[in-house]
């Protein structure tokens, strides 16, 4: 009877044993899962954070090349702005420089004159000498000599042997203060007062165009 109490105490102390370090295994794991619960929250927020990191770098990088883009576009409009400035300015001055050779005005009436008229653009209202005369027969273009006037011994083979040259033409030339005296290969003429050409139809003289 007495062994049976011994083995029954041994086998409660063996279950005793046995529930204790259940208890004692089981309950790190408790604590174990507690602490893995808060390492997981702690692995949810670093990944959160790192996500959050990583997307403000990726913002970063984005704004540093929108703005580089930008800057960069900026250049590219500038230069082409300043290219086209110089493009247009450069064609201003080629068209003003055409207009300048093919434009012009021309005398109307044709007035030629003495040395105190003044040179220039002839009108109806302004009677001034014109200083770009050309003659549409020998097609040279006619001098002009201030204060002086043809000797009577000018004649068509003098000027056609002489002309352009001014220092002979001057061979057949008298000083006379306020008359001007003009020339091309084929006629000549001396006045004081301006004349219109239309009254000296034997000049064949035309204006030649007065550049602005």
């Amino acid at each position: 009877m007495a062994d049976d109490d011994d083995d029954l105490d041994d086998l409660l102390d063996e279950v005793e044993k046995k529930f204790c370090h259940n208890v004692s295994v089981t309950s790190p794991p408790h604590e174990d899962s507690t602490e893995a619960t808060t390492c997981g929250k702690s692995t949810d927020e670093l990944e959160k954070l790192s996500v959050s990191n990583v997307q403000h770098a990726v913002g970063s990088v984005g704004d540093d090349i929108d703005a580089l883009l930008e800057e960069l576009l900026e250049e590219d409009y500038g230069d082409s702005a300043q290219l086209k400035t110089k493009q247009w300015c450069k064609g201003r001055e080629v068209e003003k420089k055409l207009s300048s050779q093919s434009g012009g005005r021309k005398c109307c009436p044709v007035f030629i004159g003495g040395s105190a008229v003044t040179n220039g653009v002839g009108t109806a209202t302004s009677q001034r000498s014109c200083d770009q005369l050309r003659c549409i027969s020998c097609d040279f273009r006619v001098l002009m000599f201030d204060d002086f006037e043809w000797d009577s011994s000018c004649d068509y083979l003098f000027l056609r042997n002489n002309m352009p040259d001014r220092q002979k033409l001057r061979s057949k030339l008298k000083r006379r203060r306020g008359l001007r005296a003009y020339a091309c290969q084929c006629s000549w003429f001396s006045t004081l007062e301006p004349a219109d050409l239309r009254d000296h139809p034997q000049l064949r003289w035309v204006c030649g165009k007065h550049q602005d």
